[in-house]
This record gives C-alpha cells, sequence and structure tokens, in this order.
C-alpha cells in the first residue's frame, strides 16, 4: 500500500525534469479485481465513517460488536478477494463500469479526507476505541491449506476443457440479455485500537447481473450491499464503450481466438504493466473473463489451456465454492501477497462451479488459510428483459 510521507518535500518540484525521469504512464484501465477491491474499501470506510461520526450508539449497533470492543471507527480496507473485484468488483467479474467505479473511489477519497485528520483514514488513535467490523460481517473462515501440484495437472485441463467445448450454452438473440447468477462473499479488514487486522467477510449473498450481448446495457442486483439499491442498479453504458479483455461483452469475446498460444500471447500483450507481475495479471483476467459471464464454449476451452501454460499455475486436489460444493481446482499464488486463486471444477463433469481465495501464508495481518473471497455460480441464462429470471426462479427479489 502507497502510504503518505510523514514530511513532505519543502522545497519546489521541478515537474519537467520529473516527467523526464519517470516512466510513461500505463493505461488507466483498473481491472475488474481492482474494481472489487475498490468498492469493498469504499463501503466499509463509509460505513466505519458512519459509526465514528454517530453522536450515539444504539443498542443494536453494539451487539455487533466483538467481544471486549467499543464502538469507534478503525482504518479499514478491503482486499480484492478475487482480484481484483479483486470488487470486484469485478469484482466480480463484479461488471461495475469504469465511470462509476472512478466515481466511488472519489467519493472514498471525501469521505476519508472529511472524516479524516493527520491521521489519515482512521479515527483518533488516542481515543483508545475499537470498533466493530461492518454490520452483517462475520469472522473469515480459516481452513487447511491444500498444497497444489503441477502432477495431475494436464490431464486435469484436458479433461476441463474438453467439458467446457461440449457444452450446450445459450445463445442471446436481438434484444435478449445474458443472466448469471452466483452466491458470493469477499474479505472486509479492519483495525482494532491494538493495532491488529481482523478478518472478516461478507455473509455468502446472492448477486445477480443482466447484460446485452454487446454490452451497452445491463443491470446489478446485489441488495446485500448498502451501495446497491434494493431494486437493483443500472449498468448501462450509454457511449458504447471500447470493448476489451478488462471490459467485455459477449460480442467481444466471440471475437477473440481459441487457440491457447494466440489467446495468451493477446493477454500478456494486453495487460503488460497491470497487476502484480504478467503471469499473475495472465491469471486473473482470464478468472474475470470466467466468472460473471457466459463464455462461448470453444473460447472457454482454449482459456483453460493457456491458463495452464501459465507459470505456477497447479492442481489442488480440494476445493470448495461459496455454496459449499466441492471439486478440483486450478489454481496459482500470487507471490506478492501469498493470496492463491482457486477455479473450482465438479470432479465428475468438470463443470465450472465457481472460485475461492485462500491465504496461503501470513501477510499483512491476515492469517494463513484465511479465505479472503468464495463464489458460486449457481444460474447461467438468456432471458428478454433485465430483471427477468429464467424459468423456475420465480420473480422476487431473492434474500440477502
Amino acid at each position: 500500500m502507497i502510504r503518505t510521507p510523514r514530511r513532505r518535500r519543502e522545497e519546489p518540484l521541478d515537474h519537467a525534469e520529473l516527467a523526464r525521469l519517470l516512466p510513461a504512464p500505463g493505461d488507466p484501465e483498473l481491472s475488474s479485481g481492482r474494481l472489487n477491491g475498490l468498492e469493498e474499501h469504499l463501503m466499509t470506510e463509509i460505513r466505519n465513517r458512519t459509526s465514528d461520526t454517530s453522536p450515539h450508539t444504539s443498542p443494536g449497533t453494539a451487539s455487533h460488536t466483538s467481544p471486549g470492543a467499543s464502538t469507534g471507527a478503525p482504518p479499514a480496507g478491503a482486499h480484492a478477494g478475487d482480484r481484483a473485484p479483486r470488487p470486484a468488483r469485478r469484482p466480480g467479474r463484479r461488471p461495475v463500469l469504469v465511470g462509476a467505479a472512478a466515481a466511488l473511489v472519489l467519493a472514498a477519497a471525501g469521505v476519508a479526507g472529511l472524516a479524516g485528520g493527520s491521521g489519515g483514514s482512521g479515527g483518533s488513535a488516542s481515543s483508545g476505541r475499537a470498533v466493530a467490523p461492518p454490520a452483517g460481517a462475520v469472522p473469515a473462515p480459516v481452513v487447511q491449506v491444500v498444497r497444489g501440484s503441477t502432477a495431475g495437472l494436464a490431464g486435469a485441463v484436458a479433461d476441463i476443457s474438453g467439458a467446457a467445448a461440449r457444452a450446450e450454452l445459450p445463445e442471446p438473440g436481438p434484444g435478449q440479455f445474458l443472466y448469471v447468477r452466483s452466491e458470493v462473499s469477499w474479505l472486509v479488514s479492519w483495525e482494532g485500537a491494538d493495532g491488529k487486522n481482523r478478518s472478516y467477510v461478507d455473509k455468502i449473498h446472492p448477486r445477480e447481473v443482466w447484460m446485452s450481448p454487446d454490452g451497452d446495457k445491463g443491470w446489478l442486483m446485489e441488495p446485500y450491499k448498502e451501495a446497491v439499491d434494493r431494486d437493483g442498479i443500472t449498468l448501462d453504458d450509454p457511449e458504447g464503450g471500447h470493448r476489451t479483455l478488462n471490459s467485455p461483452s459477449y460480442d467481444y469475446l466471440r471475437t477473440l481466438p481459441t487457440d491457447p498460444g494466440l489467446l495468451l500471447k493477446k493477454i500478456y500483450d494486453e495487460t503488460g504493466g497491470m497487476g502484480n507481475g504478467p503471469d499473475q495479471q495472465a491469471f486473473s483476467t482470464i478468472g474475470d473473463l470466467l466468472r460473471e459471464q457466459v463464455v462461448p464454449p470453444r473460447l472457454a476451452a482454449g482459456l483453460y489451456r493457456a491458463a495452464a501454460r501459465i507459470p505456477g499455475v497447479v492442481l489442488v486436489d480440494d476445493s470448495v465454492d461459496a455454496a459449499g460444493r466441492h471439486g478440483v481446482a486450478i489454481a496459482r499464488t500470487d507471490e506478492a501477497d501469498g493470496a492463491r486463486t482457486e477455479w473450482i471444477f465438479d470432479r465428475e463433469t468438470y463443470t465450472y462451479l465457481g472460485e475461492r481465495t485462500v491465504q496461503t501464508r501470513d501477510a499483512e495481518g491476515i492469517e494463513a488459510g484465511t479465505v479472503r473471497g468464495r463464489t458460486a455460480v449457481t444460474d447461467r441464462a438468456v432471458v428478454d428483459a433485465v430483471k427477468q429470471r429464467p424459468a423456475g426462479l420465480g420473480d422476487a427479489p431473492p434474500s440477502a
């Protein structure tokens, strides 16, 4: 995390000299994982700032505090378990438009600027208070970290890509929408008065996305989130933004090569300079494409084969998605923070189930084995309008 130095330079800066010495800026477009992380961080900040500025604490609020904790406003943040967004995101592919995400970031900066003094984003360090985690959050589960191995990876990827190529997925027609329903949970960290981080996660909750094939129209329903109205929020892109690997549409996905080698080259070329190194970013980009999309079968098969060629990718014998379903996983650990992202597949059918991110070592105050994020795809379909659900799911909004 970039920290503001305690003492600023007093002499004037030569901006022309800085421009000459520093490298050219990279692509300003944020990955969905980063968008997801920013969204989660914003919501945590808003909850904590609101708590800090409240003149009184209600008994109901006090009931959510951890043992021995009183109310207050600690510095809080969220790491993109899915990575980023993660948040997602993404989120996660968490399909929040780049413009909206930028507004969220500015809002978060405004909240921090109004509520935090010289102490930055937290409350007064001299107050001696600790704050409960955000309302609705629960302690993050901690699991035994199962070692991954390249043994059996090639065979598993062959089975998974074969199943993906044979999949009979819906093909959207004119005016129709792609629908994806998931169960999700993401990490929310906060810091107590003792300076120690506490790892909490959202309660597992439903998330529904509708997207037009060209990506210009869409809708998100995630009523558990304060930032999302009970009836949902629009994902419309009236200007018809340029589609990329980090902002894809179904129509865009249909234009991508299906050969694993060509796919991987395109991914490395277009995501260079992003994320925590080219290999991790390539793996994250493929995961984002799979998480909350309806991917054409041949492309999905090619993406799995491409992922297997990324250095550091391993097979994990057992993982569990947000719906409690066990399966095998294709995984990679981010060397920067020790977070391992696992794409989970059914042991018998090799269909994609969901994703889990597990901390493999103690880092940033997060204990090894902490489950930082979980998703489970429960339905993919084509429908005729936003907010319309496939037959059998009913029209009532899901409970949070």
